[in-house]
């Protein structure tokens, strides 16, 4: 009996593509909630405590931070998470973006 080659598979960019795609998944990605001139600061902390669950002290923390320096990173986490958080705050009325976790 002869021995079977090894199975290769065909199109190896695949497993490339497959191992980028794997390696960016698990890269943190952060939520980024902008200072908008629309908004007022207690709808702000009411959008973190309500959606974010962030205790009333730190959803101020947070909106004073977007106040002041204009920009505030709510959460951090995978970039499936992070988009869900972006489309949440966009469906509350806020400016908010995602990147690449530094």
């Amino acid at each position: 009996m002869s021995e079977q080659p090894p199975i290769i598979p065909a199109g190896g960019t695949a497993v490339v593509e497959r191992a980028d795609e794997q390696l960016s998944a698990q890269q943190p990605w952060v939520t980024i909630v902008w200072d908008d001139p629309v908004n007022l600061m207690s709808y702000v902390t009411h959008v973190f405590v309500t959606y974010f669950k962030f205790p009333r002290e730190k959803a101020e923390q947070l909106m004073l931070q977007v106040h002041n320096e204009g920009r505030c990173v709510v959460s951090r986490g995978g970039r499936e998470q992070m988009e869900r958080d972006v489309n949440a705050m966009h469906g509350f009325g806020l400016w908010a973006t995602m990147e690449r976790s530094e």
